[in-house]
C-alpha cells in the first residue's frame, strides 16, 4: 500500500469511526428516535414534522388538517379535468370544499349552476366566464392569473379556457360537503325533461331538441370563442349588461399589508361587493412567519400555491400539532384556534386564507399581549418588562416587520 493510499485509508476510517460515533451518541441521548421498519421515504420526506414532531406539540391526538390535491381522484375528459378536496377526504373541512379544474384551449365547463356559492382564483392562462344576474342581465369577462371571480348560489354560469394554453383555476365552495359532481347541468337538466314539455317551454317543435346529449357533457372540447366585445354584445342582447360586476383584479389593488417578511392582500365583502367569501392571499418571503394569530368569525380554508412551509395549530384541551405543507396541499384551521405558518424553503410561500364570511377578521398575537396591561402579562409568562416592550404593538401579519 502506497503512502498516499495508506493516508487516504486512515483518513476515511477515521472520519467512519467518527461518525458512528456521533451517531451512537444521539441514539444514545433518544433512542426512541428511529424507525427501521418500512417507510414510504417520499412522503416521510415531505412531512418532517410528522415524522418527528416537535417537543411543543402534544402526545393527544389532533385532528389531521391537510390533504393535498395529488390524492383526489381526477376527472378526465376531452377538454380538461377536475378534482375536488370535500369534507369526505379532509373530515375537518366542514364548512368549505376545494375543486381543482383544467380546462384546453376551446375546453368548456358546461353551463350550470350550484346550491353553493362559488369563489374561484386563476392559477394559470386565461379563461372567459359567463352568467346572468337575478335581473336576467348578462355578464361575459376575460380573467388572467390571480383574477378572481364569484358566483352566489343559484347563479347560472360557465368558464371557458382560451388561447394560448386553457386555464387552470381553483373553486372554493362555502359547503364542506359540496361536491361538483351534484350540480345542475344543462345537458343533464334538458335530457332529464319530456321532449312535449320542452317544446311547450321553448315555443318550438318538438323535434329541434332531438340531439339534445343523453348524458352529462361536465366538460367537453369545442372551438375557442371570439372576440370578448361580439359575445358581450350578443348575450346582452336589448336587455343589457349586469351593473355587477362578478369578477375582481387582484393584482391591480396594493397589498393590504406589506412588511420586510412578505406581504397580504385581503378581498371580502369590502371591496368584491358580490362576494361572501372572504380570501387573504399571502406571501411569506424565506425565513419569514405568518404571526401567531386567530380567526374569531369562521374556519379557515388554505390553499398553497407555491413553495413550502409548515404550520402548528393549538387546539383547546392543551393539544397542538404541527404539520408540513407544499404547493398543491390543503390546510384546514377550526374557527378561534390560534395558529401559524411558516416558511421553511428558500423560495417565497404563497398561500390562500379563505372563509365562509364576508368580512377578513383575524386576531393578533403580539397585539393582545401588547394591549393587556403589562404586569399582568408578566405574571403570566415570567418576562422582564424589555422582552414585553419588544413585542410588536401593532398586527404584523407577516414577521419580521
Amino acid at each position: 500500500m502506497s503512502t498516499l493510499t495508506r493516508r487516504n485509508f486512515i483518513g476515511k476510517t477515521a472520519i467512519a469511526i467518527s461518525s458512528i460515533a456521533a451517531l451512537q451518541k444521539v441514539a444514545g441521548a433518544d433512542r426512541s428516535r428511529s424507525d427501521p421498519g418500512p417507510a414510504n421515504l417520499g412522503l416521510d420526506g415531505q412531512d418532517p414534522d410528522s415524522i418527528w414532531p416537535p417537543a411543543t406539540d402534544s402526545k393527544s391526538l389532533v385532528q389531521n388538517f391537510k390533504y393535498p390535491f395529488s390524492f383526489a381522484n381526477k376527472r378526465v375528459y376531452e377538454g380538461g379535468w377536475s378534482r375536488e378536496v370535500t369534507v369526505r377526504e379532509l373530515p375537518v373541512s366542514k364548512t368549505l370544499a376545494g375543486v381543482n379544474m383544467r380546462l384546453t384551449a376551446g375546453g368548456v365547463r358546461e353551463l350550470h349552476w350550484h346550491t353553493a356559492g362559488e369563489w374561484a382564483i386563476m392559477l394559470y392562462g386565461t379563461a372567459r366566464i359567463t352568467a346572468i344576474d337575478a335581473d336576467g342581465k348578462s355578464f361575459v369577462a376575460d380573467v388572467k392569473k390571480n383574477d378572481l371571480w364569484f358566483f352566489p348560489s343559484g347563479i347560472p354560469h360557465s368558464i371557458q379556457g382560451l388561447n394560448p394554453d386553457g386555464c387552470e383555476f381553483m373553486l372554493v365552495f362555502d359547503d364542506g360537503e359540496f361536491s361538483e359532481s351534484e350540480t345542475v347541468l344543462l345537458s343533464d337538466a334538458m335530457a332529464h325533461l319530456p321532449p312535449e314539455v320542452l317544446a311547450k317551454n321553448f315555443a318550438v317543435d318538438q323535434d329541434a331538441f332531438k340531439n339534445v346529449p343523453r348524458e352529462e357533457l361536465f366538460i367537453f372540447q369545442t372551438d375557442v370563442p371570439g372576440e370578448l366585445e361580439a359575445d358581450q354584445k350578443a348575450a346582452a342582447g336589448a336587455r343589457g349588461k349586469s351593473p355587477k360586476d362578478f369578477a375582481f383584479r387582484t393584482m391591480e389593488m396594493p397589498p393590504t399589508k406589506q412588511t420586510m417578511g412578505g406581504e397580504v392582500r385581503v378581498v371580502d365583502s369590502s371591496n368584491f361587493k358580490v362576494s361572501t367569501t372572504a380570501m387573504a392571499m399571502v406571501t411569506v418571503h424565506p425565513g419569514g412567519l405568518r404571526e401567531l394569530h386567530w380567526h374569531p368569525n369562521a374556519d379557515e380554508w388554505q390553499y398553497f400555491i407555491s413553495g413550502k412551509g409548515r404550520m402548528t395549530v393549538v387546539a383547546t384541551g392543551n393539544k397542538a400539532r404541527t404539520m408540513d405543507f407544499q404547493e398543491g396541499d390543503v390546510g384546514y384551521v377550526q374557527k378561534s384556534l390560534l395558529h401559524y405558518i411558516e416558511n421553511t424553503g428558500d423560495t417565497d410561500l404563497v398561500f390562500l386564507e379563505m372563509f365562509k364570511a364576508d368580512r377578513f377578521q383575524d386576531f393578533s398575537f403580539s397585539e393582545w399581549l401588547a394591549h393587556t396591561p403589562p404586569e399582568l402579562v408578566m405574571a403570566h409568562l415570567d418576562i422582564d418588562k424589555a422582552t414585553l416592550d419588544a413585542i410588536p404593538r401593532k398586527a404584523t401579519v407577516v414577521m419580521p416587520v
